[in-house]
């Protein structure tokens, strides 16, 4: 018998019925009440002895899946940049979005009632983390994630895939699948492709991963060769295991990026993958969580993002703001009685002034509980600033702004202006002439890398 309040399954309708209201029935009933939908991915050409391109080591995509209760609506655009509505079984959310990372369920410091006040739409698990504790079979028992936690709006759960890069030391990586040693009590633990959507379907999350082969982004040669065969191999046995016949996933997911390249082989890999992207899906870039990152990446043409780095900066006593960070530790902040950001309208900025938050963040742990809530207030200000500059047609003049905040001086960095190309955006009047040629397509030594031609999944 289902348990009440159980994520995904819940959510949707028994029996189940067609998109015209008629009852589908047998076999088919089965796999529109789970509702699995796969999708082949594809590998563009990498760069090879002068090809142009993408190097070959950057194009690593991972794969999400999602409940037949996915709609995605492109609400309105602008070249790339688009604005859209992803309607999810807990959850309609709207796109670009920033997703907070809850590791095990919890976003450090804030309650899942501040998270609803400040306008969080989905929060990111950790399937590998929640299987260690406290167990994905105690979720499941206690009626999945979104009760266990309070939590009311979207779930995305990962793969376990990246914990091959960041657990390297205890992981051992096969064709079977990946094998951690447990580093709670030592105990090895087997996450294979099947066994992952086995446990985030315990959890119950709205959007779930297709174990990925991960590697480092400092990798080459024949290990990136073969973890994108790899992963390909893995999601055809998950397709086997739900009986289905065909890939068609509703999403994608571009990874392997935000782990430490340079900024000019980040940009020229997302502006590559969501070139070749079907336009009727979301694209989800992960890992990327500066607001100059989500700003290009969202005139590139991706939808959704995620990662720790507003929490994280919050634990070190930095805010974000417009004109990038403020670094509350410092001396200066002392006897400044001002709020962290004059325009923001969050709890933390309406109520409390910097001197007082420089004394919590050198001594107190509530410094660093207000200083995630105002950054993550940012964060969900950005993302609907986002979605609404492109809804009313004003996004180049939204992107023009927020960079001449953050860089006031006109030294926006060349991958980034050269990112605004691609992305059809005039930002000339942001940049000092000396940086920005008018004609930044046509003038000589601009040296903008060449894009392959899209290759377009169907």
């Amino acid at each position: 018998m289902e348990k009440e309040g159980r994520g995904r399954r819940a959510a949707l309708p028994s029996p189940a019925t067609t998109a015209d209201g008629g009852v589908v029935g047998g076999d088919e009933a089965d796999r529109a009440w789970w509702g699995w939908s796969w999708a082949s991915a594809f590998r563009l050409p990498g760069r090879q002895r002068g090809d142009t391109g993408v190097p070959a080591r950057w194009l690593e995509f991972n794969f999400y899946l999602f409940s037949m209760a996915l709609r995605f609506e492109v609400l309105g655009r602008f070249n790339r940049a688009r604005a859209a509505r992803l309607t999810l079984p807990h959850f309609t959310c709207q796109t670009p979005l920033f997703m907070p990372v809850g590791t095990q369920g919890t976003i450090k410091g804030l309650t899942t009632d501040q998270l609803e006040e400040i306008g969080c739409q989905i929060i990111l698990g950790n399937t590998y983390h929640l299987e260690l504790r406290p167990g994905s079979q105690l979720i499941d028992d206690l009626g999945g994630l979104h009760k266990f936690m309070n939590w009311k709006r979207a779930l995305l759960t990962d793969s376990g895939g990246f914990q091959m890069v960041s657990l390297l030391h205890l992981a051992d990586i096969t064709e079977e699948g990946v094998t951690f040693q447990s580093p709670v009590d030592g105990k090895p633990m087997l996450l294979t492709p099947e066994e992952s959507i086995h446990i985030q379907n315990n959890i119950g999350a709205d959007i779930i991963m297709a174990l990925d082969d991960v590697v480092k982004t400092t990798i080459t040669g024949p290990r990136i060769e073969e973890a994108m065969y790899r992963t390909l191999r893995w999601i055809d046995r998950d397709i086997c295991v739900k009986g289905l016949v065909e890939r068609n996933l509703p999403g994608y997911a571009i990874g392997g990026l935000a782990g430490g390249e340079d900024k000019d082989s980040f940009w020229r890999v997302v502006a590559q993958c969501t070139a070749g992207l079907p336009e009727d899906k979301p694209r989800y870039v992960m890992g990327v969580g500066y607001p100059l990152d989500i700003v290009v990446c969202s005139a590139l043409g991706a939808d959704m993002y995620d990662c720790v780095y507003p929490t994280r900066t919050a634990r070190f006593g930095t805010a974000l703001v417009p004109e990038g960070v403020l670094k509350l530790k410092q001396n200066a902040m002392a006897t400044d009685e001002r709020p962290i950001d004059p325009t923001c309208p969050c709890m933390v900025c309406k109520n409390y002034t910097r001197a007082y938050l420089h004394c919590l963040v050198t001594k107190d742990a509530m410094g660093s509980q207000l200083l995630s809530y105002h950054n993550l207030s940012f964060m969900m200000r950005l993302s609907r600033d986002l979605h609404m500059s492109i809804l009313e047609g004003r996004f180049p003049e939204f992107v023009r702004g927020f960079l001449r905040m953050q860089f006031p001086k006109g030294d926006v960095p060349k991958w980034v202006r050269n990112a605004m190309v691609v992305a059809g955006i005039d930002i000339s009047e942001c940049c000092t002439p000396a940086k920005y040629p008018r004609d930044a397509m046509d003038a000589p030594g601009t040296d903008i890398p060449e894009l392959l031609p899209p290759t377009k999944c169907s």
